[in-house]
């Protein structure tokens, strides 16, 4: 009798071994979560991001046990685009190559436009949008060469809907979405892929901050804030999870993937469906 389960000592269980990823903003939340799923799936893995060196290099080392994986971490400042694009040399100059790149890293301040500060908007629009341009620019060549590339860009539900008093942010990932759909025009025909990842709000420990904060400023209990205020605009009323964008990251990372190019993929339990 034909035994019809799948060994996952063996591909297609790990559909990225020898692949290279570098994932910006992966030491946390998202990015962290991101990084988990393609090395699960045997890339090795570049991280990047804030948090004590520790801390990071535990990370790191339990990735790497745990998935059997090669996992450096670079500390580059992705503010600016200098940095940025030597992360992707530095990358490709220790593993000789580069095949999958995740644009994760991000910050946000809340303001009224007329209020809203000239070092925050430069700062929200050189991390969110311009290191995303800068890592691109700097990998194209290499998966070019190789004929083969994977690039995705964690916009928001914010590149596609707005919001009050997020005019940086919400501009900046609405720029996310159309430098996406400008990369993957110019190298579709060349194996390369580029996409954006559009989560509503995801349960990470920066929510979970949030959550007390807004409520000990809005005088509400933990269910009204997470019910009325942060998945207000959530039809599903429950946060995504770390483990869904992953697991649609290493998707879209795999060869089943190949024809998915340009596309903003929400992951918002229905907020942009309005």
């Amino acid at each position: 009798m034909l035994d019809t389960q799948t060994d996952c000592r063996m591909p297609p269980c790990r559909p990225l071994g020898g692949q290279v990823a570098v994932i910006t903003g992966s030491t946390s939340g998202i990015g962290l979560g991101i990084a988990r799923a393609l090395a699960e799936g045997g890339a090795a893995i570049v991280l990047n991001g804030l948090g004590r060196a520790d801390e990071i290099s535990a990370t790191a080392a339990e990735l790497a046990q745990q998935y059997d994986v090669a996992v450096d971490y670079d500390p580059a400042n992705l503010l600016l685009g200098e940095s940025a694009a030597e992360m992707i040399a530095a990358a490709i100059e220790r593993h000789g190559r580069i095949d999958i790149l995740v644009n994760n890293a991000g910050i946000q301040h809340v303001s009224p436009v007329e209020d809203f500060p000239i070092d925050r908007w430069d700062a929200i629009q050189a991390l969110n949008l311009s290191a995303a341009f800068h890592t691109i620019r700097a990998a194209v060549p290499a998966m070019k060469a190789a004929g083969m590339g994977r690039i995705m860009n964690v916009a928001s539900a914010h590149g596609l809907v707005a919001s009050p008093f997020k005019s940086a942010y919400v501009a900046a990932k609405h720029g996310v979405l159309g430098l996406t759909k400008t990369v993957a025009l110019e190298v579709a025909r060349q194996g390369i892929t580029c996409n954006a990842i559009c989560p509503g709000y995801v349960w990470t420990p920066l929510v979970e901050a949030q959550i007390e904060d807004t409520a000990r400023a809005r005088g509400l209990d933990r269910t009204r804030v997470i019910e009325d205020v942060l998945l207000a605009a959530q039809p599903s009323k429950r946060f995504a999870t770390v483990e869904e964008i992953g697991a649609l990251a290493a998707f879209l990372a795999s060869p089943m993937a190949a024809s998915i190019n340009g596309a903003a993929i929400p992951v918002d339990g229905g907020w942009t469906a309005q």
